[in-house]
């Protein structure tokens, strides 16, 4: 841990931290999927989504200031709803939410890859990277876990420095407006429903919490790193997908769907700019799977140390935890090669706004501690829940996509049998640690 202002995280530092857990391999994975099913109005899907993850910001902002420390999501919901088996289900489908995340991370790893081969080759090589990126990188954590947080800045400056260009170039060569207009605009429910299969791609603020014991100034860094880049991630991707629009007409990134940002950057800047956000895409994802392999590895550490995990997953070897790791890129792996994209996303934003709506429901009743104004995690609440109803209906009504929500059923039903079967085995009981304003004293409650 620091022990120096000097040495902690200043509020551009906490800010990259938000923003790059965002703008990570999600927005390259589900741009051309986003636009199949909202057409003309993609560019409002990522801001209905972003509104959404705005005010959920709020909730995150105001409760890691009151307690801060690397728990972050998991000491929340312990904070305000104790230790039952309810929260444990939340903790754990938390970590399969992450486990979702990776495969969409390995999945747009493989697309982007497999696009330099010939065409009929590309589904092997789909699979042969998918599996590879996640087998290489767990190695690299293993092995190598000080490179992995080394390099998280440097992909993260070239990863924006071409999508700056990709948009600053699609901006300046003729587009396409009409595209944009309400003529190719879908119902307002499936607008949502679009809206909401993307919101995976705003999930990564919650990172900033992880880190909040490290940070120099939290009430100065915290606001901006939390608000700000939640507002400046929203103005990038509306205008990624609206580049997108105005470059391919909706056929076209049917047909590419997954390497929309690529095929558009062709269209405006020939062979170089196909290759350059063929790079981008790659470097973004194996960046992002490297550091939520990071994260996840002390996800399972934090969850099992609460009590809600075996305690074997609680050791560390050089201050890292592998076995959270492997676990997590054993499961990605499966979903990554076995699971359609489109469930993929469905399931990873479910199973987030759910976490989402707990969150914001653990910052009402916990806002006369944490100073907040309970009726934005009110309305934060009510958002994500309506976001999720309408996604799950939008995804009913549609004979190809009603197999997803069983998908999600599963992960739900799944955390919930761990838990339960866990605590029936081992007695285990769960230890609510209750943290007093900027890492006062801390005294554990069983």
């Amino acid at each position: 841990m620091p022990s120096s202002n000097e040495s902690k995280l200043g509020t551009f530092s906490t800010l990259s931290i938000g923003i790059g857990g965002m703008v990570g391999g999600g927005i390259f994975a589900v741009t051309g999927l986003t636009v199949e099913v909202t057409k003309g109005a993609a560019p409002i899907s990522f801001l209905i989504a972003g509104v959404v993850a705005l005010l959920t910001s709020y909730s995150y902002l105001k409760l890691t200031l009151r307690y801060p420390g690397e728990g972050g999501t998991v000491a929340f919901l312990n904070q305000a709803f104790g230790g039952g088996p309810v929260t444990g289900a939340a903790n754990i489908l938390l970590l399969l939410s992450y486990v979702v995340l990776l495969a969409v991370y390995a999945y747009a790893f493989g697309s982007y890859g497999a696009a330099f081969f010939p065409e009929h080759d590309r589904d092997f090589w789909l699979h042969v990277l998918i599996s590879a990126v996640i087998v290489g990188l767990v190695i690299v954590n293993v092995f190598a876990a000080g490179l992995v947080v080394r390099s998280e800045n440097f992909f993260n400056a070239v990863k924006m420095l071409l999508l700056a260009v990709f948009v600053a170039a699609g901006f300046l060569t003729p587009m396409e407006w009409t595209r944009l207009g309400p003529d190719n605009f879908v119902t307002p429910l499936g607008l949502v429903a679009g809206a909401m299969l993307i919101f995976l791609n705003y999930e990564g603020f919650e990172l900033i919490a992880n880190a909040s014991e490290d940070v120099a100034d939290p009430e100065r860094s915290l606001p901006i790193a939390y608000i700000g880049g939640v507002l400046i991630v929203i103005l990038l991707y509306v205008l990624i997908v609206t580049v997108v629009v105005g470059h391919l007409s909706f056929g076209e990134v049917a047909k590419a769907s997954d390497t929309a940002l690529s095929v558009a950057a062709r269209d405006i800047m020939g062979t170089a700019g196909y290759i350059a956000i063929a790079v981008a895409a790659l470097m973004a994802t194996s960046s992002a799977i490297n550091a939520t392999f990071y994260s996840t590895g002390r996800l399972t550490y934090i969850i099992a140390k609460a009590g809600q995990l075996p305690k074997e997953l609680e050791r560390s070897l050089r201050g890292q935890h592998f076995e959270g790791t492997l676990i997590t890129a054993v499961l990605a792996l499966v979903i990554a090669n076995f699971v359609p994209l489109e469930a993929i996303a469905t399931m990873g934003s479910a199973g987030f706004l759910l976490l989402f709506m707990a969150v914001n429901i653990a910052n009402v009743r916990l806002a006369r501690d944490t100073g907040s104004r309970a009726w934005i995690s009110g309305l934060a609440a009510l958002s994500t829940a309506v976001a999720l109803v309408v996604l799950c209906v939008e995804v009913d009504e549609n004979p190809m996509t009603r197999n997803h929500l069983w998908i999600l059923a599963g992960m739900i039903l799944v955390s919930f049998a761990i838990e339960l079967a866990y605590r029936g085995i081992t007695g285990r009981e769960i230890r609510v640690a209750r943290r007093a304003v900027k890492n006062g004293p801390e005294t554990a409650q069983n």
